[in-house]
């Protein structure tokens, strides 16, 4: 997957995902509100067939590309106690 920088700044950090899923932009965007920091968390997609989400963080106080970074740390470590967790009630 490439991801694209459109904008980085100390409070604000615009990517475009490649593709058109939502599920990836809601999950992040989702996750960013957690931080008390963030003060926006959104996506845009302009034409569902012919171009890639945009995702933008904006924070108050920490820097936007290390609440975005630690977000996501987050969401692999919640994934993975999900594999973990769901190949366990499978093998049951």
């Amino acid at each position: 997957m490439k991801v694209t920088v459109l904008e980085s700044e100390k409070h604000r950090v615009k990517f475009s995902l490649p593709g058109n899923s939502h599920a990836l932009a809601n999950l992040i965007t989702k996750a960013l509100w957690k931080d008390s920091s963030v003060a926006v968390s959104g996506y845009t997609l302009d034409h569902p067939q012919m171009s890639d989400i945009v995702v933008l963080v904006e924070t108050e106080k920490k820097d936007a590309k290390k609440v975005l970074l630690d977000t996501i740390k987050g969401l692999k470590k919640q994934t993975a106690q999900f594999d973990k967790a769901f190949s366990k009630a499978v093998k049951a």
